[in-house]
């Protein structure tokens, strides 16, 4: 039985859809045993994957070729974003057609709904957090910088907003709070994340919030409104004995439909 049929049957039945997420996975080209072996895992315990972004080392085209076809082991329905690195080498838009050609939904301020579980996603950006935030003064650059985590914002408020399925999941690569960051030096937390992502989230509404790039920060964390925050960076995960992924479980609901407000 395929992980979307166990989806579908957990919602007839009123058992759970199992999520397994897991982000920065830097697959380089290299060795990929361990790559393998994680996918079979996540597919065999989980019915949706959730990948944070960080797919690939630096987005090369050798890297996303052979990160796409490792893909081949999860045969479970996939909700990926992307994340700095993927951008590194200017070939993300590749990487997100040979993903989507592949079945995978890849959001960038979209949505996808999964057996009655909805997904609303985008790699977000740095900028800080809270008071610590940077502001849009003073330079140009500055202001460019921060109108970039400004546009990330609108992107999931948008996708948060037009998602209408019973149980929401924000996926994110740049954190939205501080707490999941807690770990990494103190010096860097601006380039972790930004709180501005955090508001359209709290103001629409979602039951848990995913995301990566903190190697070195605390698994959970819960947002002001009470939503809980997963880190699932791979490197984090994976110096907790845990089994390199997150599994978060939701109560089905008697709408097994699926939709998708991909662009």
């Amino acid at each position: 039985m395929s992980g979307s049929d166990r989806a579908v049957e957990a919602n007839g039945n009123g058992r759970e859809v199992r999520i397994a997420a897991v982000g920065d996975l830097h697959y380089d080209g290299g060795t990929a045993e361990g790559l393998r072996n994680l996918f079979t895992e996540m597919d065999r315990n989980a019915d949706i994957v959730v990948l944070c972004g960080d797919l690939t080392a630096h987005g090369k085209p050798d890297q996303i070729k052979g990160f796409v076809e490792h893909l081949a082991a999860i045969r479970i329905p996939i909700v990926a974003v992307l994340g700095n690195h993927d951008y590194e080498a200017s070939q993300a838009d590749a990487l997100i057609e040979q993903m989507r050609a592949h079945g995978v939904h890849v959001l960038d301020g979209d949505y996808v709904i999964i057996d009655g579980v909805g997904f609303a996603g985008t790699k977000g950006f740095a900028g800080g957090f809270g008071r610590g935030a940077l502001a849009p003064f003073g330079e140009p650059l500055i202001k460019n910088f921060v109108q970039a985590a400004i546009d990330e914002a609108i992107k999931i408020e948008n996708a948060l907003r037009n998602l209408h399925a019973a149980t929401k999941i924000a996926v994110l690569h740049f954190a939205p709070i501080i707490d999941t960051v807690l770990g990494e030096p103190e010096y860097i937390y601006p380039f972790l994340g930004s709180s501005r992502l955090l508001e359209p989230i709290e103001t629409i509404g979602a039951d848990v919030i995913f995301h990566g790039h903190a190697h070195h920060g605390r698994l959970s964390g819960v947002t002001p409104g009470g939503i809980p925050v997963f880190n699932v960076a791979y490197p984090l995960l994976s110096q907790n004995e845990g089994p390199g992924y997150k599994l978060w479980t939701v109560a089905a609901t008697t709408d097994a439909r699926s939709e998708t407000g991909l662009r």
